[in-house]
């Protein structure tokens, strides 16, 4: 399970209308994250490093619980636990420029569960990217947020569409690790 960009600040233009769908999202995300680590499938947060070089996640992720509003609630729901795993990333894709890539080959993944903000930027991207690696991506549609439900809508489709990937919302679906999404 990938997590782009859940542990967030959320202190830049547009943020606050990102905000009420992000934190639906979290919450679908969290419940979707526990079913997963049930079945034994690895947690891996990619989050901007916001152009600060010298940053570390976890200094991120203490700001961030530190935080009111969304921002704070959305950490606290999705705090990284002890086994999961964290990376920080320069731009918009999780692979760009980040050990993403030499990581999922190390754990011999093919499958991706990719869930994160922004549904019609850094989760598209970093799907794209996905894609052009071979993985399998299911991308739970209420596992995600953008600024607009029809910012939103649209690059689920996009992603059904062109990047084959499986948009089943994670609340209604089990998906058991190893096994195939069903056709689309």
């Amino acid at each position: 399970m990938l997590l782009v960009d859940y542990i967030n600040p959320l202190n830049y233009p547009g943020a606050e209308a990102l905000a009420p769908n992000a934190l639906r999202a979290a919450s679908a995300t969290a419940a979707l994250k526990a079913r997963l680590a049930a079945e034994g499938v690895v947690t891996l947060y990619a989050n901007d490093n916001y152009g600060v070089w010298q940053s570390d996640f976890h200094s991120l992720v203490s700001t961030c619980l530190g935080m009111e509003g969304p921002a704070g609630e959305i950490a606290r729901l999705l705090y990284p636990q002890a086994d999961d795993l964290t990376l920080l990333k320069p731009r918009h894709s999780a692979f760009y420029a980040s050990p993403l890539e030499l990581l999922l080959a190390q754990m011999e993944t093919r499958e991706l569960v990719l869930c994160g903000l922004a549904t019609d930027m850094c989760v598209q991207l970093t799907a794209g990217d996905a894609f052009l690696r071979r993985y399998e991506l299911w991308v739970p549609a209420d596992c995600s947020a953008a600024q607009t439900p029809a910012a939103h809508d649209e690059a689920m489709a996009w992603m059904a569409r062109v990047l084959r990937c499986d948009t089943r919302p994670g609340a209604s679906t089990t998906h058991a690790r190893g096994t195939p999404p069903p056709p689309r």
